[in-house]
């Protein structure tokens, strides 16, 4: 079967080194997902978000700084990266420290809304274009054997939150308003609605 080349054909992207720099493995699925060739280099520089400050600065801050690691030790066309956090009344979630930070978030984030936002950063020798999205999630009331069980899958440890929406959190969600892509890591749409204005 021929490798699935969509978006970097609708782009005209097909001589073009672009580097994803995630170790995200479902961002790089989406992107894979679309058509889209790229390598991973993912950026070793610290996530870390202080509460006191603004949100979607703070998630912009470290996908401009991953995409710039990047730059800065690689030949590129194109650097894609991004960040996303989990909000609910002012609170930052991050990814899980351990099991009893997994389990306070998922205690926390039980029977209310949330929000999730995504920076991505769009990083050429021409042009950088930086934007966000927000997404709200609902989740249903949890159980102590709920959450238990799910912290016993191992699924929420390398997720913003503590979940997964793509996988078996998936039950657990009564709602989202908003982009379904962006609570997974990566708003597909918005990507594409920048990359077309890119100057690579």
């Amino acid at each position: 079967m021929d490798e699935n080349l969509f978006l970097t054909n609708l782009c005209n992207l097909n001589n073009k080194r672009i580097i994803l720099a995630s170790r995200s493995p479902r961002r790089a699925n989406l992107l894979k997902l679309i058509g889209l060739k790229f390598n991973v280099i993912p950026a070793e520089i610290s996530e870390e978000i202080k509460e006191s400050d603004n949100p979607i600065d703070s998630v912009k801050r470290v996908a401009i700084e991953k995409a710039q690691w990047v730059k800065n030790k690689n030949l590129a066309d194109l650097i894609i990266s991004a960040d996303t956090i989990v909000i609910k009344e002012e609170k930052v979630f991050l990814k899980p420290k351990n099991i009893d930070d997994a389990s306070l978030m998922l205690k926390t984030l039980s029977n209310s809304t949330h929000e999730v936002i995504t920076a991505v950063c769009l990083l050429s020798g021409k042009q950088q274009i930086v934007v966000h999205e927000v997404s709200k999630v609902t989740f249903s009331e949890l159980s102590d054997s709920e959450i238990k069980a799910y912290i016993k899958s191992g699924e929420p440890m390398d997720k913003a939150g503590a979940y997964g929406i793509q996988g078996l959190a998936s039950i657990f969600i009564k709602k989202i308003e908003g982009c379904y892509f962006n609570v997974m890591g990566f708003p597909l749409w918005k990507f594409y609605q920048n990359l077309k204005k890119m100057k690579i």
